[in-house]
């Protein structure tokens, strides 16, 4: 069951347990600075939350910038992966590694700012997940057509029909991902996500969020060996999920 969500902020103290998921790659240059603003802007919103940063392999200091900050904020984990396992991957980790009653995943590029989560917050009272869709995208031309492929070509698919499949802004409970392990590596994981989120019988709306330019790192999502994957996926799950 979907619905769309006029927009409205959450105020006062959030007071149910949130896992915050970062998934990494090669995020030297800004992961700090995403994993300070989310500390600074969900303590006076979000009485209980815990940050787990995934990295995914990263080649550059990741790792060592994240291992600092969780040795001086206990809110923070990080969790490693020895070689980059791609995309899904890091959220599956992630996901499966939780405290909390609800999980929220963002991209720490740092084209979000988690300051957004409370316009999701109001309605994960009435649902089982919340998903952020990006008002005013702030990609290239190139990335942006080819999610605008991706979305029509998992409609045919899967019959998924979420405005904005891959928006990494999303809020959900955090049981769907022990009852149902998600088998997806890369691009494909929030397709999976939704397609096997729909035919659970849970419950999600729509949020607008803001969307915001890069100022550092580069993006892997419009690779061609990520887009590959991508495809190579989705044919392999159509044919296997059709057959379930």
């Amino acid at each position: 069951m979907v619905s769309t969500i006029p927009p409205g902020r959450f105020t006062g103290r959030f007071n149910r347990g949130i896992s915050v998921v970062l998934p990494a790659y090669n995020e030297e240059a800004v992961i700090r600075q995403t994993v300070i603003e989310v500390i600074q802007k969900l303590t006076p919103l979000v009485a209980d939350f815990e940050i787990i940063v995934v990295n995914d392999g990263s080649k550059d200091k990741t790792r060592q910038v994240v291992e600092y900050l969780a040795w001086n904020f206990p809110q923070v984990r990080l969790i490693n992966h020895p070689v980059n396992r791609g995309y899904g991957s890091a959220l599956v980790t992630g996901f499966t590694n939780t405290r909390k009653e609800l999980v929220f995943f963002m991209d720490s590029d740092g084209q979000f700012d988690i300051a957004d989560l409370a316009l999701l917050l109001p309605h994960i009272h009435d649902h089982d997940a919340v998903l952020g869709y990006r008002i005013h995208r702030q990609d290239r031309w190139m990335r942006t057509l080819n999610a605008w492929g991706w979305k029509c070509l998992i409609r045919v698919f899967f019959g998924v029909k979420v405005r904005d499949v891959d928006c990494a802004f999303k809020l959900f409970r955090a049981d769907f991902f022990y009852r149902y392990p998600l088998e997806t590596t890369g691009a494909m994981i929030n397709t999976e996500i939704m397609y096997k989120w729909a035919r659970a019988g849970y419950s999600y709306t729509e949020v607008g969020v803001r969307h915001l330019p890069r100022t550092a790192g580069s993006a892997t999502g419009a690779k061609l060996s990520v887009i590959l994957r991508a495809l190579r996926e989705m044919f392999i799950y159509a044919e296997k999920w059709s057959q379930a």
